[in-house]
């Protein structure tokens, strides 16, 4: 296994950490430490898609593997947010379901011999959900960790309002990515779809 897989596996295995931050709420300023951990994650996306370009070790195994280990990083972490309710189950389930359509697609084209890789809109995707994951998960830790003890409760709630909105924001960005990347992945892949048996 060459390096820009190794990074991939590595991401992977980051996975359950990650979820053991957001969700174990028992260890203290959890949620700077899952920042942490997925940006540590996120980097190696980055780093291992360079490394593979640059050395000329993209496999068919790293183009099959790497959107795969980013759509687990991802919805690991958006399921995270639902279940403790920092996130509502719409915009995850849109995301999901644009997953679950795509990555019947690459089935059905590996299956006649055919790997299709990321192309610029679903990088485009992965980068805005990325960015809207980390955050939320910064901005939870300043919502645990800060505001309680700097602010009186007027305040405290005005700025969770906002808190509250930009994560929003963030999301239903990352979602419309998400969308328009889904639709683009169909249309380029139209003829797979229409030959499959």
């Amino acid at each position: 296994m060459n390096t820009p897989n190794k990074l991939t596996v590595f991401r992977i295995l980051l996975i359950p950490v990650l979820i053991v931050f957001i969700l174990v709420q028992q260890i203290q300023n959890r949620f700077l430490y899952a920042t942490i951990v997925f940006i540590i994650a996120a980097l190696t996306d980055h780093l291992d898609g360079k490394l593979a370009r640059k050395n000329g070790q993209i496999t068919d195994f790293g183009k099959f593997l790497d959107p795969l280990a980013d759509k687990m990083l991802v919805m690991s972490s958006f399921i995270c947010f639902v279940d403790i309710e920092i996130l509502s189950a719409v915009p995850v389930i849109i995301i999901l379901m644009r997953e679950f359509i795509v990555t019947s697609i690459r089935l059905v084209a590996m299956s006649s011999g055919k790997v299709i890789a990321a192309n610029f809109w679903g990088k485009l995707k992965t980068v805005s959900q990325i960015i809207a994951i980390i955050v939320i998960l910064f901005l939870e830790h300043i919502k645990r960790a800060c505001i309680p003890t700097m602010l009186n409760f007027s305040a405290r709630e005005n700025v969770l309002m906002v808190f509250e909105t930009i994560d929003l924001i963030f999301i239903w960005v990352s979602v419309l990515f998400t969308l328009v990347s889904g639709i683009i992945y169909i249309m380029d892949n139209i003829e797979i779809i229409k030959t499959a048996k």
